[in-house]
């Protein structure tokens, strides 16, 4: 009897194991595939960008005279924050993303 619950509390914390490392996975897929679609706006017109995105949620000013534009989103309650940052010439530079999936 002993062994049948040892071999039962072995399975049960097998499949858990594997489902930890599952997500993990998709984590790790998603954020690639975010890093992917960004590096796309890099050396792209800020119109393009406003095209795509439609107007920043805000503006932020830099000391740089390059300026970032944040976009927020919201999915699942859970708000999602993209930066792009500007440079004088109205070209992207750079960019940042956080919980966004």
């Amino acid at each position: 009897m002993k062994k049948f619950f040892f071999g039962i509390l072995c399975t049960l914390l097998f499949i858990y194991l594997a489902g930890c490392q599952s997500v993990s996975k998709k984590i790790e897929d998603t954020t690639a595939k975010e890093e992917k679609e960004l590096n796309k706006w890099l050396n792209k017109p800020e119109e393009n960008l406003k095209s795509f995105y439609g107007q920043p949620d805000k503006i932020e000013f830099l000391k740089t005279r390059n300026r970032n534009y944040v976009y927020i989103t919201e999915k699942y309650k859970i708000k999602c924050e993209r930066k792009f940052e500007v440079n004088q010439r109205n070209i992207v530079v750079g960019y940042s993303s956080k919980n966004c999936f």
